[in-house]
């Protein structure tokens, strides 16, 4: 008898044969780093409701990584992203949603969370093109992303460069759906995760964290509309002129800093001189 077993060049194979681990994987990875980053991510946009100076100064801690940033951001956002989209659509492809069977609030929430899965992905590819023009390469912003719109957030000049890249209704639209859709979708995450992971699994249980996660989607859609606002209402050459003046601020204190250095390493070769006779 002939055996009717996949051949392992299959493609999806590795993934049907190790589906359990990957699946966790992927659920675990929706939570950290990915949640976890959008949340911080979120955060730190809705900063600039405190003022422009406030959210330059958390760019400027950001970007204090120097050359470690592009190591930290594939490491912890970029590949695990990549990961959970991949596996994501693998699943979404994989699994028919049965809310046209069965008008059930769980198999509604089944469908909403495969379709802002869509979304999210579409919406992430661009957010990251549209600021940051995907790779930290001049000639490539200047030749590729620049020209398409892309590469359009300035880290020296975040809340005027970032104010003027979400200045057109359109940006704004897109902008809003996409962060409503990445809330909702880990939002309703948490909840499938709780369940995956054991952590709610009683009836009881269930409907506590579906008003804990709906409590987590309500505060972060707030907190993620509240920064889109923040900067797109920004007044741009007034954020222009305060992030000017901040950098203008830390070049002359570093300056100074070189100057009382050299003053030091002046006085300290003047020391070690030897005595005259």
């Amino acid at each position: 008898m002939e055996s009717t077993s996949p051949p392992t060049s299959q493609p999806g194979y590795f993934l049907g044969r190790h589906e359990f681990l990957i699946r966790r994987l992927h659920s675990l990875s929706g939570l950290v780093p990915v949640g976890a980053y959008m949340c911080v991510h979120l955060l730190t946009n809705a900063s600039v409701l405190a003022g422009a100076g406030t959210f330059q100064d958390q760019v400027d801690t950001i970007h204090s990584l120097g050359p470690v940033l592009p190591l930290v951001e594939w490491t912890f956002i970029f590949l695990p992203i990549i990961f959970h989209a991949v596996v994501g659509v693998w699943i979404a492809v994989k699994c028919e949603p049965n809310s046209g069977q069965y008008r059930y609030g769980s198999n509604i929430r089944y469908t909403l969370q495969r379709a802002t899965a869509w979304i999210a992905l579409f919406f992430i590819f661009w957010h990251v093109f549209h600021m940051h023009g995907w790779f930290h390469n001049d000639l490539w912003l200047d030749k590729v992303a620049k020209p398409l719109f892309g590469g359009q957030f300035d880290p020296e000049h975040a809340t005027s460069s970032a104010a003027l890249a979400l200045s057109g209704l359109l940006a704004k639209i897109l902008y809003a759906i996409g962060v409503v859709s990445c809330v909702y979708h880990l939002a309703n995450g948490i909840w499938t995760a709780g369940i995956t992971w054991g952590v709610w699994t009683t009836p009881a249980a269930q409907k506590r964290a579906d008003w804990v996660c709906a409590a987590f989607g309500v505060l972060f859609t707030v907190v993620g509309l509240s920064a889109l606002f923040g900067i797109g209402t920004a007044d741009v050459p007034k954020a222009e002129a305060v992030e000017q003046a901040r950098i203008e601020k830390k070049q002359n204190l570093d300056k100074r800093i070189e100057e009382i250095d050299q003053e030091k390493r002046a006085e300290t070769a003047t020391a070690q001189l030897p005595a005259e006779h």
